[in-house]
């Protein structure tokens, strides 16, 4: 058996959590949360290749999407830059872990479980019982799968936003603050959808080469 299904069997009902798109300085915060009602052979087979999304490639994160749809209960929540500013990107990111648990909860029916929550943060006022694992898209299959809804789910956001403002390139960089993206920004400012609080350095830095 893969070895992320073995962490998750030691527990009787397991709800996994994940988040992406913390670190980027434009787009939202997405978080998905997978319940596998029965794990099968099949199921196992089906996700043989199932890791960190991080380390699987567009292609596999793609097939791997269906699958996990079709084998889970799940849910895939997005909170956006107006929230992300106004909270900051913790807290956004575990308010989108914990509608999204919340949903599968109800969704499930499920009253006995433990919520595995991938990094080193438990989510704030949620009422079930939770357990941070620290790189646990790597350790739990029900983690992992959340990783990979929640990425692809946010890739494929930050391309429809791209057609939008194709100038940035968030089709290749998701936001993120690469030496493109960056160039862009000073050449066409701001758009609704950049996190200006990500960009505070950025602009302190242009600003003393001006007064220099």
């Amino acid at each position: 058996m893969n070895k992320l299904f073995e962490f998750d069997k030691t527990y009787q009902y397991v709800i996994g959590t994940d988040e992406a798109g913390r670190g980027p300085a434009a787009g939202g915060v997405f978080a998905a949360s997978v319940y596998f009602p029965e794990v099968t052979d099949t199921l196992i087979k089906d996700l043989a290749r199932l890791n960190d999304s991080k380390k699987l490639s567009e292609k596999v994160r793609d097939n791997m999407f269906d699958i996990i749809l079709s084998y889970s209960i799940n849910s895939i929540v997005n909170v956006e830059v107006e929230e992300i500013e106004k909270f900051n990107i913790l807290n956004s990111s575990l308010k989108a872990m914990k509608i999204s648990c919340e949903n599968v909860v109800h969704q499930a029916g499920l009253t006995e479980f433990i919520t595995l929550v991938d990094g080193n943060k438990l989510i704030k006022n949620y009422n079930y019982p939770q357990k941070y694992v620290i790189k646990g898209d790597g350790q739990s299959a029900s983690i992992a799968a959340a990783s990979i809804l929640a990425k692809v789910s946010r890739d494929r956001y930050m391309k429809e936003l791209s057609q939008e403002f194709p100038q940035y390139r968030w089709d290749k960089n998701a936001g993120y603050l690469t030496a493109e993206h960056l160039a862009a920004i000073d050449k066409y400012g701001l758009t609704k959808y950049h996190r200006a609080s990500f960009l505070r350095k950025h602009f302190e830095k242009q600003l003393s080469l001006f007064s220099n």
